[in-house]
């Protein structure tokens, strides 16, 4: 049985203190209602790693860096290795974000070293996938869908594949204020699960959680989360305020099961 999971991505926003008081109503609101069944993930700045971990106490709330380079040290100005990362405390890291993707030219075989390097390391990838609206339009999605996820995971055994999240994030919605429809969001993931239940086996499909993202809030989420194959979100902007994290917390709790 597959995680249910909601995840806030900070993104390069919030200040120390900003971060603070978002983590402290995370942890009050889990605190007054004990979430048994989501997980809850923040993935804060690189510089908030240290903090964020130490602020986050409750069992149900985990850390997560937004990025981390496949080397494990060396000459590499300006990136974060992932011992690292779990040093800082973090169990989990975005790999394969479409801003690091699109903005940053991070390549297939480059993703596959970060996810192979991840998991050497005792954490839990969250591996991002999705298209452009051109692709979308041309009737191409299922397919550059089928080629991100055969070059990500195409060295990972039946094992190792259970301890990756994948985060579905059609590019045309993330910060756009677009949302995939609910059948869109729900025929993609089905789509992403029968892939993987087709390479590795059915149970490996029913473990792993697919995630959506691509401005998630709390006005739509119920109906993306009420659907089979969606698992919960890795949300941007709506993660950023403390009163719509925890409603859309609060929104898996009620819906994803």
């Amino acid at each position: 049985m597959s995680r249910k999971i909601i995840a806030g991505n900070w993104k390069m926003n919030l200040n120390l203190k900003e971060g603070a008081e978002l983590i402290n109503a995370a942890e009050k609101y889990l605190a007054a209602k004990p979430v048994h069944h989501i997980d809850v993930i923040v993935a804060p700045p690189a510089y908030q790693l240290v903090q964020s971990s130490q602020l986050s106490k409750n069992e149900r709330l985990s850390v997560a860096a937004q990025n981390m380079a496949a080397e494990e040290k060396g000459a590499f100005t300006g990136e974060i290795s992932a011992s690292m990362v779990k040093d800082a405390g973090a169990e989990l890291v975005i790999i394969g974000h479409s801003e690091r993707r699109e903005i940053f030219g991070e390549s297939d075989e480059l993703l596959e070293r970060k996810l192979k390097k991840a998991l050497e390391h005792g954490l839990y990838p969250i591996f991002c996938v999705g298209e452009s609206l051109s692709q979308r339009k041309n009737n191409e999605h299922f397919q550059h869908i089928e080629n991100q996820l055969k070059a990500g995971l195409q060295s990972f055994s039946a094992e190792e594949v259970p301890q990756i999240i994948i985060a579905y994030e059609p590019i045309w919605a993330i910060g756009t204020g677009e949302t995939a429809s609910q059948e869109q969001a729900q025929e993609m993931h089905s789509f992403i699960r029968k892939y993987l239940g087709q390479q590795f086996s059915a149970a490996v499909a029913d473990e792993v959680s697919i995630l959506y993202g691509g401005s998630v809030k709390p006005d739509n989420a119920r109906g993306l989360f009420g659907q089979p194959d969606i698992d919960g979100g890795l949300i941007g902007g709506a993660s950023l305020d403390a009163e719509s994290f925890t409603s859309l917390i609060q929104i898996g709790e009620e819906i994803l099961r």
